[in-house]
């Protein structure tokens, strides 16, 4: 470092030259720098200025020394990293120079270093050591600068010795600390905004891993594992090479957030594409999937080496097992499967699948031996073209979609690389997210998911999330075509044009050329081309109307595909976001299924008209009231008020709860509200029997939104004396804190109580919008159409979710003049779509296009934020 005589100038001097440091290796790394290069080289710079501080302060002073921990002891410095280090040093001299020591760690901070520091001797340090993992793993890493060399030397070979960490209970203590870590982040790398440092698959897994290298081997590099046999030639590439990876994503992600920063927050996401070189190739692989698609690859590797080589440590310390032989090729010891021959699946990759087979038939098998699985991973290379037109080994992999524990072959083949191998379509979407909120998965986990909870039909367990999916699971003629229905249904995704046309195809192909007869092949075909027909019915059409229903069930045309489109849909929506799977969207398909059953039954040349169901619909609730104990005059008294589009829109277990209700309410009693859970938690239905009034949903949909209810679906029916008849599905985080009956019981009274004061006019809530939302701002769009048979105004809004939307779209039409008489709510993560039903006063449709225009002026200006028209995503992808 250039030389500058007094503290101040010395401090301007190094800040300058630190800054001047870190712009040259800004230039560096957009130039394509090598990544460790530009880690070492921040290292030395900041080792210089250390170093002359540290004479400027202590001189030769001995006793004393300057040690490099953490990343900086590694030699691995980011732009933003801490810069931890550790005076070290006899308690004496710690405390005669305490004064010194406080001037020096000043001098650092005013240079710019904020540094992390500790001031310890050798004692202290073993101590701590000893008691603490964390410590221990910090003193494997430390480096000197400068100073007297004794005590590094001292306290290097107090950590070396064997009485400080056994090699054992420091691989325990680490692992238990990963487990925990991981955990953490839901022990998942496939999260929307991962953390590149600490969360799973990112880098902290690799140092990890060379920490236990150090104590269990007492080597210094995991390089020099490869001489020990302890890693292969395979895995040493491949850690080295997602090493480098991260690195060189954490590296940008410094520079592009301007500070220390380890999520890849959405903030980031765009702007560190962009400086990475990714350009937008189209609607559906933008820069920013490409390049969140390297991560997630990159973890998806460092996971899978983080555990073959934490479980090959493990054998090393504990020793072999013994050995049984299961068959000619396989064998079992300590609970894992090995092969007998590490090189068999080389000469014959086909023991790749019947190795997989073995581990089906013999679920108490813990895994692979670490050996057998670093053997696989050396073969995959034969998994090729001419590996995958074998009769035998396509016969193979078909006999494990029908043999025991299908989906679990599956998803290992998935862990192990083999299924990227065996169908590079999968391949291509491994790791491949979408930029929205929707699709919190990568697809190809998204895929694993869908296939897990068609696994779980089978259990019983599943009654608790899936209605139907348990009673139809059974019926299945082949069960594998539903299987391969969903791992094709998105393994287009990212080629542009439309994924499930695409998928259809490669399904159609993949299925004749494994000898599935056309029918079934047609069948998986069609499921692919399909898998979201049944979704968008029940969530964007009103399925009580017949006209609805005879559509969706001449695109399926029999019971058999019903029953495989509607476990393909379900397994789908539940697979694609935790939050997106509900009570109301269960009891939606399943209805849907249902209709659709008795419509085909029916058969399709016989429509279903309105008359034939209305009749139907009395009868079916004319039934239930009178085992309920309601007579027959009372119900007809209370039906005369009911229109009929009651008897269409509502079942006829809904007919008589309305019935009943209303049968028992006084008039002192309105307005009536009934609320009851769903029969899964999360959902509440909730009725409105009060006198019509302009403003009524307007002010039912500010109550539901302040008790932080989330309506789904409104039906709003006017009977024929003046009262409204309407409905609320409603979703309900707060169910899991009370009881269902109790929550149900105080909505309703809350929501009387705001009826029978219905204020003149109506404030929505005014919250927040929640910072993931603002890097997806979807324009508000308004659409209006003419439904002549109803004398109705359809009306669709698409619009970015915000808190309070409904209700602030509420109180617009309100203010309008506008009546609702229907409301499809439908959330796709970001995106909202939106469909009602509305009319003028006079219950007309309306014709005057200036109060349309006026009308979506108005919605438009109460649902738009700034950042609504310079939304990047929003002009890029206008659906999710």
């Amino acid at each position: 470092m250039a030389d500058a005589g007094d503290n101040a100038a010395w401090q301007v001097l190094a800040k300058a030259e630190l800054a001047a440091g870190d712009a040259r290796r800004a230039q560096s790394f957009d130039a394509g720098v090598d990544i460790d290069a530009l880690l070492a080289d921040r290292s030395a710079q900041v080792d210089a200025v250390l170093a002359d501080a540290y004479r400027r302060d202590f001189g030769a002073l001995g006793g004393l020394a300057l040690l490099a921990t953490g990343g900086y002891g590694r030699g691995e410095l980011f732009p933003h990293s801490d810069v931890d280090i550790l005076l070290l040093c006899e308690t004496d001299i710690c405390t005669e120079r305490q004064a010194q020591i406080e001037q020096f760690l000043t001098r650092l901070w005013d240079a710019g270093l904020a540094p992390g520091h500790a001031v310890r001797s050798v004692e202290q340090c073993t101590t701590e050591g000893r008691n603490d993992a964390t410590v221990a793993t910090a003193l494997l890493e430390l480096r000197p600068i400068c100073g007297d060399p004794q005590p590094a030397a001292q306290l290097a070979r107090s950590v070396r010795s064997e009485n400080f960490w056994t090699p054992q209970a420091f691989f325990e203590a680490k692992r238990s600390e990963q487990r925990s870590r991981q955990a953490r982040y839901n022990d998942t790398a496939y999260n929307l905004e991962p953390n590149l440092k600490e969360g799973p698959g990112g880098l902290r897994d690799l140092h990890t891993l060379a920490w236990m290298a150090q104590r269990i081997y007492g080597v210094q590099k995991v390089v020099d594992l490869r001489p020990l046999g302890a890693i292969g030639g395979d895995e040493l590439i491949a850690y080295e090479r997602e090493r480098r990876a991260l690195s060189h994503l954490r590296y940008g992600l410094h520079l592009v957030a301007g500070r220390r920063e380890e999520r890849l927050l959405f903030d980031f996401q765009r702007p560190l594409a962009a400086r990475l070189g990714f350009k937008d190739e189209h609607s559906d692989n933008l820069a920013v999937e490409q390049l969140m698609q390297g991560f997630f690859r990159s973890a998806a590797v460092v996971l899978r080496l983080n555990a073959r080589l934490l479980q090959r440590f493990e054998e090393s310390l504990i020793g072999e097992p013994e050995i049984e032989a299961l068959d000619d090729d396989f064998a079992t010891g300590g609970g894992y499967l090995r092969l007998l021959d590490d090189n068999a699946f080389r000469t014959d990759p086909l023991k790749i699948l019947s190795l997989l087979q073995v581990w089906a038939g013999n679920p108490s098998l813990r895994g692979l031996h670490s050996s057998t699985a670093r053997a696989l991973g050396e073969a995959l290379p034969a998994i090729d073209d001419a590996f995958r037109a074998r009769e035998d080994v396509r016969a193979a992999f078909v006999r494990l979609l029908r043999g025991p524990q299908p989906v679990a072959s599956l998803e290992r083949m998935w862990q192990l690389g083999a299924l990227a191998r065996y169908l590079p379509a999968f391949g291509n979407v491994s790791g491949r997210m979408q930029y929205d909120l929707f699709h919190v998965y990568t697809v190809d986990q998204h895929t694993l998911t869908v296939l897990r909870n068609i696994a779980s039909f089978a259990s019983e367990d599943s009654k608790q999330r899936f209605a139907l999916a348990h009673e139809l699971w059974p019926r299945l003629r082949k069960p594998e075509l539903l299987l391969l229905g969903a791992l094709f249904h998105d393994i287009a995704k990212g080629r542009g044009g439309d994924h499930s046309k695409l998928g259809s195809d490669d399904a159609l192909q993949f299925c004749l050329a494994h000898g599935f007869s056309t029918a079934d092949a047609d069948l998986v075909a069609w499921l692919v081309r399909e898998h979201l027909t049944m979704s968008v019915t029940a969530q964007r059409q009103d399925i009580s109307d017949p006209e609805v229903i005879a559509r969706f069930a001449r695109v399926v045309g029999e019971r058999e595909r019903l029953d495989y489109l509607y476990l393909l849909t379900v397994a789908d929506i539940a697979g694609t976001s935790p939050k997106l799977w509900n009570a109301w969207k269960d009891r939606l398909l399943a209805d849907l299924h249902g209709a659709t059953r008795f419509a085909l039954r029916r058969g399709l040349e016989n429509r279903v008209y309105a008359e034939d169901r209305i009749e139907e619909t009395r009868a079916a609730a004319r039934m239930r009231l009178v085992e309920a104990g309601i007579d027959l005059e009372t119900v007809e008294r209370v039906w005369a008020g009911f229109p009929l589009e009651s008897f269409l829109r509502y079942s006829p277990e809904q007919i008589a709860w309305q019935t009943r209700g209303i049968a028992r309410a006084g008039a002192e009693h309105l307005p009536l509200v009934l609320a009851r859970p769903h029969s899964r938690a999360g959902a509440l239905e909730i009725f409105v029997y009060s006198p019509d009034r302009d403003g009524l949903f307007a002010v039912a949909a500010a109550t539901l939104d302040r008790l932080g209810l989330s309506i789904a679906e409104a039906r709003i029916v006017t009977s024929n004396a003046g009262f409204s008849l309407d409905t609320f599905q409603v979703l309900d985080a707060g169910m899991d804190f009370v009881s269902p009956e109790r929550r149900a019981a105080t909505v309703a009274e809350s929501l009387r109580e705001a009826l029978a004061n219905l204020p003149a006019e109506i404030s929505p809530p005014n919250r927040m919008i929640p910072r993931q939302l603002r890097h997806f701002r979807i324009p508000v769009q308004i659409e209006f159409g003419l439904d002549l048979a109803r004398d109705r105004t359809r009306l669709t809004l698409v619009c970015t979710d915000r808190p309070g939307l409904l209700a602030r779209a509420a109180a617009v039409l309100r203010a309008h003049r506008i009546r609702l008489h229907d409301a499809r709510i439908a959330t796709f993560g970001e995106r909202v779509e939106d469909f009602f039903m509305i009319s003028d006063e006079g219950n007309h449709a309306i014709s005057d296009a200036g109060r349309l225009k006026a009308l979506q002026s108005a919605l438009i200006e109460a649902l738009s934020d700034s950042t609504d028209k310079d939304s990047p995503n929003a002009q890029q992808r206008a659906s999710a």
